[in-house]
């Protein structure tokens, strides 16, 4: 029996737009034959020792497990800028992977990144360029837009060659626009491509 290949968006979200942006991503995943995607999120980090998170989220997509990695054929990780760069609750999950990088687990596997910021120059790139990181250690191999994608010279507000990105606005009231949805659909659909023409 022949079973998909599946993408991992992997992406943490406070407000709710990088979740979006994740739904899109693997909506664009899905339109690629023979590949799924598997939706998964982190838990955020408190600085407070004692508190904690629920094991299932309230709402959303399950918490990410190593296993997830070691599973998916491909990544799209996703973060809200922080200061340019990712989130602590997505930094906290990268620091645990050690066992993985051990094992030479992701070695190979594309991925491909997307984040949503305050503000049109609040560090979209750098964070981008943060999240890549990790994955370079880890042996991956990234894959960011081309601008044969129309949109990406096109966006008057998120897009960039290095990964889906969105402005949401101060108080994260812009909602996703026409170009930055494309440009996610696009991002999902090459990371699928690329991860079927690397296992082949």
């Amino acid at each position: 029996m022949i079973t998909d290949k599946e993408i991992l968006v992997l992406y943490y979200s406070q407000h709710g737009a990088t979740r979006q942006m994740a739904q899109l991503i693997a909506r664009g995943v899905e339109q690629v034959g023979g590949v799924r995607a598997r939706l998964r999120t982190v838990p955020k980090v408190s600085t407070v020792c004692e508190a904690t998170e629920p094991d299932i989220p309230g709402s959303g997509a399950p918490y990410a497990e190593l296993r997830d990695l070691e599973e998916c054929a491909g990544l799209a990780l996703g973060s809200p800028t922080r200061f340019g760069n990712m989130a602590s609750a997505m930094k906290y999950f990268w620091d645990g992977t050690g066992g993985l990088w051990m094992k030479h687990a992701l070695v190979g596997k594309p991925a491909a990144l997307f984040t949503s910021t305050g503000t049109m120059h609040g560090g979209q790139e750098s964070t981008l360029l943060s999240m890549m990181l990790p994955l370079l250690h880890h042996g991956m191999v990234i894959v960011g837009l081309p601008y044969s994608e129309a949109e990406l010279t096109a966006t008057q507000s998120g897009g960039t060659p290095y990964g889906a990105s969105h402005v949401a606005g101060l108080t994260n009231d812009q909602p996703i626009s026409e170009d930055e949805k494309k440009l996610c659909f696009a991002l999902g659909r090459r990371l699928a491509e690329t991860a079927l023409k690397l296992a082949a």
